[in-house]
């Protein structure tokens, strides 16, 4: 599992960034979320952990959860 933090959330379009903490930035969609975690509530500079996978524009979080 990766460490960061949400650095921007496209509420409208059901997606975001989040800034790993070695300095990476990743996409994540709201079906990769945790159920622990309202995408509707989701504002910039929430630390979290995630995976990353291969997706089709690059590589993906998922599996993001609040850390």
């Amino acid at each position: 599992m990766a460490n960061g933090s949400v650095k921007k959330v496209v509420s409208d379009r059901g997606f975001g960034f989040i800034t790993a903490d070695d300095g990476k930035d990743y996409f994540f969609h709201r079906d990769g979320l945790d159920r622990s975690i309202d995408f509707d509530k989701l504002v910039g500079g929430e630390h979290v952990t995630f995976e990353v996978e291969a997706g089709p524009k690059g590589p993906r979080a998922i599996k993001v959860q609040a850390a």
